[in-house]
């Protein structure tokens, strides 16, 4: 039962993540964002200082829409959440030491981060395609 319960979890956190993906693929507004490739444009170049803000914006929409699913799906399960973890500390970082969920504070992003960890951890589990295509990494 253990294992169904870690595939729920992995899979739960895959499409919570594809959520936040799939409207900067699409180019259509999530919750209060209108644009939310531009706020991620914004938060990578003006927030964080980082280059090629832009680009960066493109593989972050991809990690959160294709990523998502191969982590939901449970392939690449290792990688994607190495580079989930590394997105979630990096909009921890951007938004800045503010806890309290109601001034849009990091509590959110950090336990996101800390169950990608877990996943990069342990690996896809025994109800994934790493698991049937015999491989883990």
């Amino acid at each position: 039962m253990e294992g169904v319960g870690y595939a729920l979890l992995r899979f739960g956190f895959g499409a919570i993540i594809f959520t936040h993906g799939l409207p900067k693929a699409l180019g259509i507004s999530h919750g209060s964002m209108a644009d939310p490739m531009a706020g991620s444009i914004n938060m990578i170049g003006k927030v964080m200082g980082l280059p090629f803000a832009p680009q960066l914006a493109v593989l972050v929409m991809l990690l959160e829409t294709a990523g998502a699913a191969m982590l939901a799906l449970g392939l690449l399960t290792r990688l994607i959440a190495v580079l989930m973890t590394v997105e979630m500390i990096a909009i921890s970082y951007a938004m800045g030491p503010t806890w309290p969920w109601i001034d849009r504070g990091i509590e959110y992003p950090v336990l996101l981060g800390l169950v990608a960890l877990y996943f990069a951890l342990r690996g896809a589990g025994a109800y994934a395609l790493d698991r049937k295509l015999k491989r883990e990494i």
